[in-house]
Parts: structure tokens; C-alpha cells; sequence
């Protein structure tokens, strides 16, 4: 699948290439990515390298669909649909997504997050996207419940990455949803 480009009132989303490995590089060096991500910390040049060159596999195979999400020409975030499985009753896949701290509480990341699930919804005919994160992670959870997502459990060291297993929170959105908020049985602050 050739990479596609989203806009909205805001923000460009496309396909990261080599001129995006500096901007990634210096996101990335801010603790709280690795923190709650599989982000590796540290965080170098060829670690960019090499995510923006699985980037360009992952599209051209159609297992994945990442963004670099620009604001005024400013790197902002990355997100992504992770793990897509197609299906004919339609196809589910995983939200992913980290912001860069000068972005973050602006409202940027539901704004890119919205365009993303329409599309993978319109254009991957995508029945169900899932949202994971680690237990704690306030924020993304805030801002998966903006979106729509439903609250679905606790995964008990659901999660894995460079530290090793975490709990984690599980929420999914499904294309039928109405996408309004509702109340989450976990403390968001």
C-alpha cells in the first residue's frame, strides 16, 4: 500500500521520511516517551534511521500505517494503525501514538487521532481499532476516552517492551460507536 497523506484545520500527517530522522531523534529524547512506549531509551540517530525505514515496510506490506504529524511545519507526534488484521466482516487493528512535549495539551493529538481512525475505518474497512497502554498513563487514556473509546479491562502484565511486562489498560472503538465520551471505571483525574 503507497503512503497516504491526512490533513486537518491543523495538522499534516504522512509518511516520516529521511529529512524527519533529526525532529524524531530530538522527540524522542524526552523521558516520558520511552516511559510509557517501546520507544528504546536511549534514543540515537540510528534508532530514527531505522524507524523511519520500517515505516516505508510496514506501509508497502500493509501490516501497519504510521504517521509524522506536523503543526506549522513542526514535528508534533507519530501515530499510527499498528498490527492491522483484515477480515471480511471488517478488519481491527491498534491505535498507537506518542506526542513530543513542547505539543502536548493543545489538543493536537485527538485532532490527529480522529483522522486516523476515520480513515481506517473508511479506507481499511476496519470494524474495530483497540487502544492499549500501560498502566498509569493518564494522559493517553484521557485522550482515548475523548475519542470514544470504551474502557475494556485490566491487562495483567499485558504489556511488553524494553523494561519488561506491565499492566496495562485495553479500550476499543468500534466503527458503529458514536464516538462520545463515557464514563471509564478507572480514576483519570
Amino acid at each position: 500500500m503507497e503512503p497516504v497523506e491526512l490533513r486537518t484545520p491543523r495538522l499534516v500527517l504522512r509518511a516520516p521520511t529521511s529529512a524527519d530522522v533529526e525532529a524524531i531523534s530530538e522527540a524522542c529524547q524526552d523521558p516520558e516517551i520511552p516511559r510509557w512506549t517501546t520507544v528504546p531509551s536511549p534514543y540515537g540517530r540510528a534508532d530514527a534511521e531505522d524507524y523511519v525505514r520500517l515505516v516505508g515496510e510496514w506501509w508497502e506490506d500493509g501490516s501497519q500505517t504510521v504517521w509524522a504529524a506536523y503543526a506549522n511545519g513542526t514535528l508534533i507526534a507519530s501515530i499510527g494503525l499498528h498490527h492491522i488484521v483484515e477480515h471480511p466482516t471488517g478488519g481491527d487493528a491498534e491505535l498507537g501514538y506518542w506526542v513530543a512535549a513542547p505539543a502536548r495539551g493543545r489538543g493536537y493529538l485527538t485532532e490527529a487521532a480522529r483522522a486516523v481512525i476515520d480513515w481506517g475505518f473508511a479506507e481499511l474497512g476496519l470494524a474495530r481499532i483497540r487502544w492499549r497502554a500501560v498502566v498509569g498513563n493518564v494522559p493517553s487514556a484521557r485522550s482515548a476516552r475523548a475519542l470514544g473509546f470504551r474502557y475494556e479491562g485490566l491487562l495483567r502484565q499485558g504489556l511488553s517492551g524494553p523494561r519488561g511486562r506491565d499492566d496495562g489498560w485495553s479500550g476499543a472503538l468500534l466503527r458503529s460507536d458514536d464516538r462520545a465520551p463515557v464514563d471509564w471505571p478507572i480514576d483519570l483525574g
